[in-house]
């Protein structure tokens, strides 16, 4: 017989105690049902699963009607009772899910047109994607499978409940799904569920790119995302999420720089290295895309080398952003590590006011530790690391640029930042010395304030001094910039 810890659960919910037990104590069958079962599971395993679960999914006999007159003393949020769902507030205001047992049909490859509510569990599990995620567990915590899913679980294999193309077929999203929990739990998709999934990858396109954009970045987030991409790869899904990334196979490239082949077989191993230190999957997707711009560059460059990729790549990234319905935060700081993942390469060579320049894109000033402080910075270092790491240079090509960061962070510490900089200089100040606006001012103020970030100019008066004689030299140039 199997368990979960209940009780570690029921410490954070304790309302997910309370609804079970009133629903019991009133004659209804009910249970906690899906991802908490699983992950308790799991983490009784000893794998590394967020344990308990931020939401716990809550599943009854009862019906809609029976929920809101047993918790009638609760706020209840009109959200999806005509699909069974009934949600209920818990004290402290956090809503929590009472889903009727409900059998669903005439799906659209989406969504179910028609939802039947049922009365027993045994219907509710059958209409379920996987069979990991069909598992239920009582109040006492006793493991419900009706399915399967414990087999599977222990086994790490990925299996649709019931015939597996009819899953897919009914919401084509649990594709992607499949692959992603193959990556959630070190597991294999079982031959079956992989033969359906690639005969109705082409479905995929069906499905709103919001949520395949979602999935994605899920997926991202594992510790297993290179494989997973692989995986997505051999089923013939990738070329319908991301054909960027798979127009890279075959893309060959210098054997000295890159024994470990073509673009795409690049890639992979860059990601599998980001997989063991980057928990960000939008650092993730950057490392993913890095190179996605080769293929054209090639073209363009008649087939010479790769030059101007990064920034190919950059501007693709922006559609692939948009396309996915990434928010332009998240698809604008991709683009940037994308542009910029060759550029960092020259940082031990650029002067001291370049250099400080670059670290403090994207600055918070507000960031306790250097990564916190200057976050585009650090994500840039952690692509170039699975992008060397990934090649035939490996550390001689990210170690002496992490040694320059340290040495620029500890300069900015004892003499300015960017910020500091333009305190004590501004436009407004050459403007006021006589200086006209344009771009021979904009150049005059960045000579500024490099001099001061490298140190050579130490305060408001040294500032000023200095932005005099510019504007005289201006002067004398005809207001040409130098």
């Amino acid at each position: 017989m199997s368990r979960i810890d209940v009780d570690q659960v029921f410490s954070v919910h304790p309302f997910a105690k309370a609804a079970l037990t009133r629903l019991l104590n009133a004659g209804f069958d009910a249970v906690l049902i899906g991802g908490v079962v699983r992950d308790g599971l799991l983490h009784a395993m000893g794998e590394d699963v967020a344990f308990p679960p931020v939401d716990v999914d809550i599943a009854t006999s009862a019906l809609p009607g029976d929920v809101r007159r047993l918790f009638s003393d609760s706020p209840i949020l009109d959200v999806g009772e005509e699909f069974g769902v009934t949600v209920v507030v818990a004290d402290g205001g956090k809503p929590y899910e009472v889903a009727t047992y409900r059998v669903e049909s005439e799906y659209d490859g989406r969504w179910p047109g028609d939802v039947r509510l049922g009365r027993t569990l045994e219907e509710d599990v059958a209409r379920r994607d996987l069979s990991i995620n069909g598992l239920a567990v009582r109040l006492n915590g006793v493991v419900i499978d009706l399915v399967g899913g414990l087999a599977d679980l222990k086994s790490r294999r990925i299996r649709a409940i019931g015939n597996a193309r009819d899953r897919f077929e009914e919401d084509h999203l649990r594709m992607l799904r499949a692959v992603r929990f193959s990556c959630q739990i070190g597991g294999i998709l079982d031959p079956e569920t992989e033969a359906a999934i690639r005969e109705c990858a082409p479905l995929i396109g069906r499905i709103s790119r919001e949520r395949i954009g979602a999935e994605l970045l899920r997926l991202l987030k594992t510790k297993r995302a290179a494989a997973g991409l692989e995986v997505l790869d051999s089923v013939g899904l990738l070329e319908h999420i991301l054909p960027e990334l798979t127009a890279t196979h075959g893309v060959e490239q210098p054997e000295e720089y890159h024994p470990e082949g073509d673009v795409f077989v690049h890639t992979i191993v860059a990601v599998r290295i980001a997989d063991r230190f980057v928990q960000d999957p939008i650092v993730k997707l950057a490392v993913c895309l890095h190179d996605i711009g080769k293929p054209e560059a090639l073209l363009r460059n008649r087939g010479a080398n790769m030059g101007g990729h990064c920034a190919i790549g950059a501007r693709m990234v922006k559609e692939i952003g948009r396309r996915l319905r990434l928010s332009k935060a998240d698809w604008t700081r991709v683009a940037y590590l994308v542009k910029h993942h060759m550029r960092i390469a020259d940082f031990p060579v650029m002067g001291r006011g370049k250099q400080i320049r670059f670290v403090s894109e994207g600055e918070n000033p507000e960031g306790r530790s250097l990564a916190e402080r200057y976050p585009l910075f650090f994500d840039l270092l952690k692509v170039l690391i699975a992008d060397s790491e990934a090649s035939a240079h490996h550390s001689s090509a990210w170690r002496p640029i992490l040694y320059e960061t340290l040495r620029v962070a500890e300069h900015i510490e004892t003499v300015c930042s960017l910020q500091r900089a333009r305190e004590l200089i501004d436009g407004h100040d050459l403007v006021r010395l006589g200086m006209r606006p344009g771009r021979a001012l904009g150049t005059a103020l960045k000579d500024l304030h490099d001099r001061i970030l490298a140190g050579e100019l130490e305060d408001r008066d040294e500032a000023l001094d200095a932005a005099r004689t510019v504007v005289a030299a201006n002067r004398e140039n005809g207001g040409r910039p130098r």
